[in-house]
């Protein structure tokens, strides 16, 4: 890579301003680094938007959506101090991670522990506040996060698994409303998980070099110099099995223009996309929030035409 990668211990804006030890239990949750819970959140968003749930006048839905989100921050940070935890012999190889709290020796792994626990229950209030059906699909979840952090070391492609643990907010906000209608939820999930795939692969270039030196699995690596191609093809399937889910919820063909937006952003992504310029995959990478807005959009405008 010739661009020089931000280690994520550099610390901007009000997690600066905090004192060491609190920075660094900020920085063990990724605080500092909102795009994490922007990119869980939004398919939940998705999945209570297109089963019908527009935040108009009904203020319950606007309340799921808080919850939602507040759900995503607490639990995309307890994901990121579990990750931690298991990789602190990992991280202490990488450039960009080696300053972490754990791998780094600031945070005890025990205090670590302590507030990954505290993070899950605040996940348990939220959890308290969905239906009892939408409960059981978010704590479906759990194995698989579990497992995550050791598929780099057993598969060549962690990202596709990623895929199946990030976007679980679109099953979870879909049975928060409504149980029906599965063939619907099953192609918007599976788009989620492609469109994962695609960006975490974008993110991933940043430590090619460290991950192919200390052996550890990464679709940026198994895809070598087929990277924007392989992006480019997840990233269209993605848009397909989105198209096909707002099709068998809406048989209109207007319906498909609304994901049009997001398919030219999800274009640009590859189109300008530098493989060997970190800065600029990382900033394709942090676009994704804008992509999450404009899907969001197009499942509020099919979802509430189609009940």
């Amino acid at each position: 890579m010739t661009a020089q990668i931000v280690p994520d211990s550099q610390h901007k804006g009000l997690i600066a301003a905090l004192p060491q030890p609190l920075r660094d239990y900020a920085q063990l949750a990724r605080f500092d680094r909102p795009i994490g819970w922007w990119l869980l959140f939004w398919p939940c968003a998705w999945g209570v938007l297109l089963a019908g749930g527009m935040p108009s006048l009904r203020s319950g839905q606007w309340a799921l959506l808080g919850w939602l989100l507040l759900g995503s921050i607490a639990m995309r940070g307890a994901g990121c101090v579990y990750n931690d935890i298991v990789d602190a012999d990992i991280d202490r190889k990488v450039a960009r991670t080696a300053l972490r709290p754990v791998a780094s020796g600031r945070v005890s792994s025990r205090a670590a522990w302590l507030w990954l626990g505290l993070l899950c229950l605040i996940g348990l209030v939220v959890l308290l506040q969905l239906r009892w059906e939408a409960q059981l699909v978010a704590l479906g979840s759990l194995a698989l996060v579990a497992a995550y952090p050791f598929m780099k070391r057993i598969t060549g492609f962690p990202q596709a698994w990623l895929g199946l643990v990030f976007t679980w907010g679109a099953p979870t906000g879909w049975f928060a409303l409504r149980g029906d209608r599965l063939e619907v939820l099953a192609a918007l999930y599976a788009g989620s998980v492609l469109w994962c795939v695609g960006y975490d692969t974008i993110y991933a270039l940043q430590d090619r070099e460290d991950d192919a030196g200390i052996g550890i699995g990464s679709s940026a690596l198994t895809l070598g110099t087929h990277v924007k191609a392989g992006v480019a093809a997840f990233y269209a399937c993605a848009v397909l099995l989105w198209s096909l889910a707002f099709w068998l919820l809406r048989l209109d063909w207007l319906a498909l223009a609304a994901l049009l937006p997001a398919a030219l952003q999800m274009g640009w992504q590859v189109v300008t996309l530098n493989e060997d310029d970190g800065d600029n995959a990382l900033a394709r990478f942090r676009s994704n929030r804008m992509l999450g807005l404009l899907v969001a959009l197009a499942c509020w405008v099919v979802g509430n035409a189609g009940v």
